[in-house]
């Protein structure tokens, strides 16, 4: 690891940035001394500026992409080199802001009954029964289920932004998770790893298990696995779910964040969703068994 490598790492450790970004932000700064063929501390703002334009126009990235190349830049040369904004510019372009494509119910029904396994479909449901982060389902132990009457709800540790959350845990989900449990035997992780037992499972594997999901199920919608969390969002909406409630659920620092799926809310719900607002499972139609595994 180079020294710069190092300082770099150590200022978003300081800092309690999140593991993924560390590692995004690494990697960005890996490939600007890959494009350039020099060390990062020894390029100019207008070399940094080429490179993120030649993401724009000849990688054709998309300009959110290209703006998270440009953050890890920033927190470089400013953080860690210590260099003046105003005289090392490197800016950031708005990005466009386009609502997420939701899946009807139906749509929902079809994904999860051409999951490959009991253990991508119970993965796959339990994503849309409680709006769970990608990484936070991937993380989920068998401790963190409580069952108990006066509680049923799921417990988030260390979510986005390094907080706990917990998040209600509906009759019909909790029903699912037992199936799973009697089938599959999880001890310390709710889905492990393919071939280490010990550690969770990977994220990779949940993207895989949606996207085959999706080809098999005839769903062209854009978006991927974090679909079924705007999904969630928008579906409790229409049950009537408060939104500070959900706001919360989510993981969300603001409420703000989560008025964007108000604008996804359809008027003409489904009457059984608004009976029971927290089972969005029992709101879809029956699925068959899923194949073996």
């Amino acid at each position: 690891m180079t020294p710069l490598r190092q300082r770099m790492l150590d200022a978003l450790i300081l800092r309690g940035m999140a593991q993924r970004t560390q590692d995004a932000y690494i990697d960005a700064v890996a490939r600007l001394a890959r494009y350039c063929h020099r060390s990062p501390d020894t390029l100019s703002a207008e070399e940094v500026q080429g490179f993120l334009l030649y993401l724009l126009r000849e990688r054709n990235r998309s300009r959110s992409t290209v703006n998270q190349y440009a953050c890890a830049y920033r927190f470089l040369y400013a953080s860690v080199l210590g260099l003046d904004g105003s005289s090392f510019q490197i800016p950031l372009a708005p990005a466009p802001q386009r609502l997420p494509e939701i899946l009807p119910r139906e749509e929902l029904r079809r994904l999860f009954a051409v999951a490959r396994s009991l253990k991508a479909r119970t993965f796959l449901m339990l994503a849309y029964a409680s709006g769970l982060r990608l990484s936070e389902l991937c993380h989920l132990r068998v401790s963190d289920i409580d069952s108990a009457s006066d509680r049923m709800c799921i417990r988030v540790e260390q979510g986005k932004g390094a907080r706990d959350r917990y998040v209600p845990l509906a009759s019909d989900t909790l029903h699912l998770l037992r199936a799973w449990w009697r089938e599959g035997r999880p001890n310390l992780w709710l889905f492990r790893g393919a071939t280490n037992f010990e550690q969770s499972m990977k994220i990779e594997s949940a993207q895989r298990w949606y996207r085959s999901a999706c080809a098999h199920a005839g769903i062209t919608k854009r978006g991927g696995i974090h679909t079924l969390r705007h999904c969630y969002a928008t579906h409790f909406l229409e049950a009537g779910v408060d939104l500070y409630s959900l706001t919360h659920w989510l993981g969300h620092s603001h409420v703000i964040t989560t008025t964007r799926y108000l604008h996804l809310v359809r008027p003409d719900v489904p009457d059984g969703a608004r009976r029971t607002p927290l089972a969005l499972l029992n709101a879809l139609e029956p699925a068959p068994p899923p194949p073996p595994a």
